[in-house]
């Protein structure tokens, strides 16, 4: 059973897209913005394994992701902080992870309904998952630097 998020947090992962991926690696840190699909806490993504994250995710699964937009005004400043672990995906989690995906982005969704290129392009894809142990809610509009850690609790 995938881990429950107060509401507010949940809408706000379903309402935005893009997460911006840190790792560390051989040549360092590194962050890379990836796009997202939430299972609960957790957030499918799908890249490269060629990529400078992927091959730093492959010496060591550690990482830290921040999520939100490109505020003007800090008293609206909302956003996720997280660090957990990567997986490799495979089977019925990949699949899994590939419906999840499909559903927020219909331009990766089923191979019959895509164009070809797109096709092509994600035949040479690993799919990923990113489990959280820390996560946090940052909500200015509840005072300043406001900050909730979530209980990643079960049920």
């Amino acid at each position: 059973m995938p881990l429950i998020l107060p509401p507010p947090v949940a809408d706000y992962l379903a309402g935005h897209h893009v997460m911006t991926l840190a790792t560390q690696g051989a040549e360092g840190p590194w962050a890379a913005a990836v796009f997202y699909a939430s299972d609960g806490c957790s957030l499918v993504f799908l890249s490269s394994p060629s990529t400078r994250h992927c091959r730093n995710l492959a010496l060591d699964a550690r990482c830290a992701a921040t999520i939100q937009e490109d505020y003007s005004d800090w008293a609206q400043i909302k956003g996720i902080q997280l660090e957990g672990r990567v997986t490799v995906l495979q089977g019925d989690e990949e699949r899994r992870a590939q419906q999840l995906y499909g559903d927020k982005f219909p331009i990766a969704g089923p191979l019959g309904k895509v164009p070809s290129a797109i096709v092509k392009a994600l035949a040479r894809v690993s799919w990923f998952r990113l489990v959280p142990e820390h996560f946090h809610f940052i909500d200015n509009s509840r005072g300043f630097g406001h900050r909730d850690e979530i209980a990643l609790g079960r049920g």
